[in-house]
């Protein structure tokens, strides 16, 4: 008989290793605020009100050291970076439109509009 601690491996179960990915904190926000396009590291800190610099820079480094985003340097003085999703970021936004969908449909987060996916994220969706 299987156990639910060998159903739930991440490396063998796929709700398990999104889990791992997705459900750390802060992790869906930052996905949702690259969706709309390339941010600077200010701008994401400014997005999650309470983030502090430095849980703010871990997962930054784990999404990039995973594949889900790129870290872009300038060569600018003063220095500027920006972080953009690759495409298996942007394969994570299905997940946060459904995290949308959902907390405005059962959460009672009406106050604010639904998030609509950017076209290009729209049209991905739609083909998968």
């Amino acid at each position: 008989m299987r156990t639910l601690s060998e159903i739930h491996a991440t490396d063998c179960c796929g709700v398990a290793a999104t889990a791992e990915i997705i459900g750390a904190k802060w992790t869906a926000l930052i996905v949702h605020d690259l969706s709309e396009g390339a941010r600077r590291f200010c701008e994401l800190e400014h997005a999650c009100p309470g983030i502090s610099p430095r849980t703010l820079s871990e997962r930054l480094r784990t999404l990039e050291r995973e594949g889900f985003l790129e870290r872009r340097s300038f060569p600018e003085s003063p220095p500027r970076v920006e972080y953009s999703l690759t495409e298996k970021g942007s394969g994570l936004l299905a997940i946060i439109h459904e995290m949308s969908t959902f907390g405005h449909s059962w959460l009672g987060c009406s106050h604010h509009q639904a998030t609509a996916l950017p076209e290009a994220a729209a049209a991905e969706v739609a083909a998968s």
